[in-house]
């Protein structure tokens, strides 16, 4: 088996396995189903992972490094408003949701989940929550610096808010199977975010 190949299996096992995991959860989803639907040998499963404890913590890292890759590029796309991008990602996530049928993100599928059940996949949350902040962070400092933000928000704990109110936002659409928390928490991001 060449190094392409190797990759691209186990790529395939964490693909098949996000898709599952966004519709049954984490706990929901057996072994036996996965390698089912990814068709693949169990010896090859084991191959890559020595657990599915282990499977879930390569998958969130994976999940969040895309996550982080996409908002950053957004984020870098145009030397404009980088308050009002913040704002601009936001509203197009709210399309997004709709779009997928509120099937919903990984993170908040998985996040209340698995935190009190696997420390190592709530390290593996915790680390992609505090890279995603860290994204809006430099994102509002940068506001900031185009005096398109007021000096009295402070950029990080406005990141963290709005990373927080958009979970919970995200977790309310989920369960409504509609848009308007969505659409709420960017109001909020508005009010929150403001200007000089």
């Amino acid at each position: 088996m060449n190094k392409t190949t190797r990759f691209d299996t186990r790529e395939h096992i964490l693909n098949t396995g996000e898709q599952l995991c966004v519709q049954s959860g984490f706990n929901g989803t057996g072994l036996i189903e996965l390698l089912k639907k990814a068709e693949v040998p169990k010896g090859s499963f084991y191959y890559y992972f020595p657990s599915k404890e282990a499977f879930g913590v390569a998958m969130l890292e994976r999940y969040f490094a895309r996550y982080v890759q996409t908002l950053s590029a957004f984020l870098a796309e145009h030397q404009g408003d980088a308050r009002q991008r913040v704002l601009e990602y936001y509203q197009q996530s709210c399309s997004g949701w709709q779009e997928h049928q509120f099937a919903g993100c990984l993170s908040v599928k998985l996040s209340a989940e698995v935190c009190d059940l696997s420390e190592e996949m709530r390290n593996a949350l915790a680390a992609g929550s505090a890279a995603t902040v860290d994204v809006l962070t430099s994102a509002l400092e940068k506001a900031h610096q185009q005096e398109k933000l007021s000096r009295a928000v402070s950029a990080s704990a406005a990141a963290e808010t709005l990373y927080m109110l958009w979970l919970g936002a995200s977790l309310q659409s989920k369960i409504r199977r509609e848009t308007a928390p969505l659409l709420n928490a960017v109001q909020e991001m508005k009010r929150i975010l403001q200007a000089d």
